[in-house]
């Protein structure tokens, strides 16, 4: 018995071994394609950082990127050209259609990058993100990246250098005022290239690599969210509507949907940065510390040292959480003036339209109205008293012996104070100050 056991168990062990060897073998003979498609951001960052430790896993013999892109964040691009000089295996491109800013970047980080008939590479000039040319410091930073890029594989650097700065004339291909932009033939005369190919098969000829299996990286579905998340334009939505829907929240009594909505809003803003490994924990502590420190400033009267640091906090938080500080800034004050103007209009236009009168009261409780009170507290009208609590706007005034809930004319209140029953609508009673 004992020795058929042995037996079995070696059997199954060698054919064990034998899969695992032609796992190997098959996965040695790999070749990933990684796709550079649409805008190069920090959520394509996470893509192809996972995607390199896939390939590295299975043993692949070499990584293609196929790039069709109109570029991206510069910052994106140098720490994936810093991913790709760690890979011990050689990286190809394989442009397919276009490669222009950013992507042009990638290309020449590789070791080797062909174009198909009819692709183009270059106009690789730097841009803000509010539009319009970046200074001078940057321009000549981003030109000498692309130059030292060239140089390093063997490229002419004047011809990267002149699709970054329209400064530069290349005989016989860009006047001085124009960006170089290369076609797939041009690149290929000017041994830019390192050739023309139709097909990633006609590359692996190229590179030795023919007969290789090809295996496809896709992005899953929480990259392509997180990427989307943290595109400026949502991002900036979301920063709008958050704002939008805490000051609705502020302006309504307790707490309803408006405040579940910014939190929403708030959660997809830093949660999709985090995500991406573009922020981390201390930008989203930093915001919770100062959404409590402006609670905190609610139950106290005036503005003072809590209301400044919560405010203060939230807009750091919103900066250092952003892609860079430029683009933080851009989108917080574009999110602010966008949700007031918003937040001004609802509760002008649509107080009393009916959007809005299911959370805001937009009527007086009168007896013209059809109300009527168990108790009328019209003779109140005209007397004095003196605060006993703060009126934010609601509070406690004491009159002739007797305490009342009462609510200011708008202005903040502090107790102590004389005030006098300026009007009576129901149950409300709304006092104000007695100017000395």
């Amino acid at each position: 018995m004992l020795k058929r056991i042995v037996i079995i168990l070696t059997l199954f062990l060698t054919i064990m071994a034998l899969c695992s060897s032609l796992f190997l073998q098959a996965a040695s003979n790999s070749v990933y394609v990684i796709p550079v498609q649409g805008q190069i951001e920090p959520g394509w960052l996470l893509f192809l950082q996972r995607s390199l430790r896939d390939a590295q896993r299975t043993g692949a013999q070499a990584i293609i990127l196929e790039i069709d892109t109109p570029g991206g964040f510069i910052d994106t691009a140098r720490q994936a050209k810093i991913l790709l000089d760690e890979l011990p295996i050689p990286v190809y491109g394989y442009i397919n259609k276009n490669a222009l800013s950013a992507g042009a970047y990638l290309a020449l980080a590789t070791d080797k990058f062909f174009m198909t008939p009819g692709s183009t590479i270059g106009a690789a000039e730097p841009i803000l993100l509010t539009g319009g040319q970046v200074d001078e410091k940057m321009l000549s930073f981003w030109e000498a990246e692309m130059r030292s890029i060239a140089e390093s594989h063997g490229r002419n650097p004047l011809i990267a250098a002149a699709m970054v700065r329209r400064q530069l004339a290349v005989e016989g291909l860009v006047k001085v005022g124009e960006l170089l932009t290369l076609t797939t033939q041009e690149a290929e005369n000017l041994s830019f290239s390192d050739g023309t190919v139709n097909s990633i098969a006609e590359l692996l000829d190229q590179v030795g690599l023919s007969g290789s299996t090809t295996v496809y990286s896709s992005a899953t579905f929480w990259e392509r969210l997180s990427g989307w998340l943290i595109n400026p334009i949502v991002a900036t939505l979301l920063l709008m509507m958050g704002f939008f829907f805490m000051i609705v929240e502020i302006m309504t009594a307790g707490f309803g949907l408006a405040g579940f909505l910014s939190i929403i809003a708030f959660g997809l803003y830093f949660g999709g940065h985090f995500l991406t490994g573009v922020s981390g924990w201390p930008s989203i502590l930093l915001f919770v510390f100062g959404i409590i420190f402006l609670i905190i400033e609610a139950f106290i009267p005036g503005f003072g040292i809590f209301g400044i640091g919560g405010l203060t906090a939230v807009i750091v938080a919103i900066i250092l959480a952003a892609s860079s500080i430029a683009s933080g800034v851009y989108m917080l004050l574009v999110s602010l003036v966008i949700s007031g103007i918003a937040a001004f209009l609802a509760f002008k236009y649509l107080k009393r339209k009916g959007a809005l009168k299911s959370i805001i009261l937009s009527e007086s409780a009168t007896r013209e109205a059809g109300y009527s009170t168990s108790q009328d507290y019209s003779y109140l009208l005209g007397k004095k008293g003196i605060t006993v609590t703060p009126l934010r706007p609601s509070g406690i005034v004491e009159i002739e012996g007797k305490r009342y809930d009462m609510l200011s004319d708008g202005s903040y209140l502090s107790s102590g104070e004389e005030v006098e029953v300026s009007k009576v609508e129901g149950y409300r009673i709304i006092v104000r100050k007695i100017k000395s």
